[in-house]
């Protein structure tokens, strides 16, 4: 697995691997970049293309902004907290392939202001379910300022994000991308849960 990563990394031109757990505490969880093989069975999905505009929160060192943005010409917006992680995405970018179609940003999620332009989100657990309640409430009034499909993509979800999700009157649980079969052993957690937020369907409780 490590030389699989190793080599992705070589061709896209970036330095990703490993984890940093050296600024995480109780509301940020620590840098691990997800595995290479579950992006490449987003990709497969075919729920991300060159028009669309994918946020990234908790980017870290930029995998998963630099590989989508390289496999699918989408744009992506990568959101990181830690300077110093911060910095490396930005080395990364200047040697990426596809650092053309990638931003970076220093800040804190609850508090970005989601662009109207963006219409996919992605989460690989980066911070606590109380910080990820105002990230929500970002995302849900950019939704209402510009009315659009938005996918929303949640690797390894916790229970606790799974239970709060599911509570959000906004949200649609749309399907799941299975990654059991990627690693050998049987975790449930192993999976990209997809949300959505869809102007062409109405909430239930508007019915």
């Amino acid at each position: 697995m490590r030389k699989y990563e190793e080599e992705w990394d070589r061709l896209i031109k970036i330095k990703t691997t490993g984890r940093d757990a050296s600024r995480s505490d109780q509301y940020y969880y620590p840098y691990e970049p997800t595995p290479y093989h579950v992006l490449e069975r987003l990709v497969n999905s075919g729920l991300l293309r060159k028009n669309d505009m994918l946020l990234d929160y908790g980017c870290g060192k930029g995998r998963v902004d630099f590989f989508l943005s390289y496999q699918t010409r989408a744009r992506t917006i990568g959101i990181e907290y830690d300077k110093r992680i911060y910095e490396v995405a930005r080395k990364n970018q200047k040697t990426a392939i596809s650092g053309n179609r990638v931003s970076f940003l220093l800040h804190r999620a609850e508090d970005y202001e989601v662009p109207t332009e963006v219409n996919r989100l992605y989460f690989f657990n980066p911070f606590s379910v109380e910080i990820l309640r105002k990230v929500m409430a970002r995302i849900i009034e950019s939704y209402y300022l510009k009315p659009r499909k938005i996918l929303l993509f949640f690797y390894y979800p916790s229970i606790e994000y799974i239970s709060y999700l599911l509570t959000v009157n906004e949200l649609e649980y749309l399907d799941e991308i299975d990654c059991r079969d990627l690693f050998n052993e049987d975790d449930q957690r192993e999976r990209i849960l997809i949300f959505q937020l869809d102007p062409i369907k109405p909430l239930e409780d508007d019915m």
